[in-house]
């Protein structure tokens, strides 16, 4: 049995929907896809340089240099916008790229770093949107070998998904050891997939284990985020939070809220659990209270008034589980026109603000902030130009989503 998976999803407080998105968004379907038109041709521009290669997880001066996939989390968001292309298009070039670029991940799964809980975010957007786009049952065993990895790193007597690193660390590595990040709830609609796609329940009850885990460590009374949580590996006993990302350990970093906001309103979607999608729109109410006029958060929530620093990459993710919300909620739930109504904002405020000069730049969006305490940011990142597309595909298009 595994531990935690009937546990209560705990209450948090609920700052309600602002009352900014109580109306109707003013940009026309149009605008839209012309902003995905243009998000397009930066694809296709892209194809000769990364057909069998990918762009680095943040761009160096707007420009994305080139990499192979042996290593890091962020490949796949590379191929997702690849298949993204060819959906919307039905252009064969996106394919051929798309289907190049997952023999990479095939030798990827044999060969290089799997030691870490970002299987999801490789696999889900290479392998299961190849399966769900081409019916290619290599593509299914491939994603479903990844979701049987992601579950070895689960701590049973912990109830949560180890983020990164050897579960047999060094002392050298005990950091690592029994800890849990906000990250991984992005990386969980690959077991809830595995298990629909097999009909092995094992999949899905490991990763709702680790979504309830997740609410009481991670996620705090009044519905902000934690970046980490670690439990002590031998008695279980909670160690406390972390951040490695976010300003503080008590503060509340932007990517972080929208991973969880998206995540939990997927994982409503597979196990049916209103719950979920109640926490979900919590998470979101936090989120929107707090992101700047323009619909695109500081890098962190509670970063100093002068650290004006933007993440543009943690908009695009909140647009698309905020869309996701309302796609869940009842059609007569208020709420259900106000999150669409807030992420067809912030996408308007991406595509008009933020969006890269194509000249200059081989990304999409710029005010990307990779890991802000490290310097890396004002930069484009992967997982922004994806899930901006996404959600501009969401946005112009009847689309089921890959995760």
């Amino acid at each position: 049995m595994t531990r935690n998976s009937s546990a209560p999803i705990a209450d948090v407080s609920d700052p309600g929907v602002p009352s900014r998105y109580d109306g109707c968004r003013s940009a026309p379907e149009s605008a839209f896809r012309g902003a995905l038109i243009d998000a397009l041709d930066g694809i296709d521009s892209n194809l000769v340089t990364f057909h069998d290669r990918f762009p680095t997880a943040s761009s160096d001066d707007l420009v994305y240099p080139s990499t192979d996939n042996s290593k890091g989390w962020t490949s796949g968001f590379w191929t997702g916008q690849c298949w993204l292309a060819y959906e919307v298009t039905g252009d064969e070039q996106y394919r051929n790229a798309a289907q190049t670029q997952l023999e990479t991940f095939d030798r990827r799964l044999e060969d290089g770093d799997m030691e870490t809980h970002d299987l999801g975010f490789l696999y889900t957007l290479s392998a299961v949107a190849g399966y769900r786009l081409t019916g290619q049952f290599e593509y299914r065993e491939l994603a479903v070998a990844a979701a049987e990895l992601l579950t070895d790193r689960y701590w049973d007597d912990l109830g949560l998904i180890q983020a990164w690193g050897p579960l047999d660390a060094s002392a050298s590595d005990e950091w690592v050891q029994g800890r849990m990040i906000a990250d991984t709830m992005m990386n969980l609609p690959l077991l809830f997939w595995a298990s629909e796609t097999t009909d092995e329940r094992r999949y899905a009850t490991i990763a709702d284990a680790h979504a309830r885990t997740n609410v009481r460590h991670i996620v705090r009374d009044d519905a902000s985020t934690a970046h980490t949580f670690k439990s002590d590996i031998e008695s279980g006993a909670p160690l406390g939070v972390e951040t490695h990302q976010g300003y503080a350990d008590d503060s509340c970093w932007a990517r972080g809220q929208a991973w969880q906001l998206y995540g939990y309103a997927i994982a409503a979607t597979y196990t049916g659990e209103s719950a979920y999608a109640e926490l979900a729109s919590k998470l979101a109410n936090y989120y929107l209270e707090r992101v700047e006029a323009d619909h695109v958060p500081r890098w962190d929530f509670d970063a100093p008034a002068d650290d004006g620093v933007r993440d543009s990459s943690a908009a695009a993710v909140a647009a698309c589980g905020l869309d996701e919300l309302s796609r869940i909620l009842p059609s007569a739930d208020d709420r259900t026109r106000q999150y669409r109504t807030a992420a067809l904002e912030t996408l308007e405020s991406l595509a008009e603000n933020y969006t890269t000069d194509p000249d200059s730049s081989n990304g999409l969006l710029m005010e990307g902030s990779y890991h802000r305490t490290d310097d890396d940011f004002d930069e484009c990142c992967l997982w922004g130009d994806y899930f901006y597309v996404e959600g501009l595909v969401r946005a112009t298009e009847q689309w089921e989503r890959y995760w």
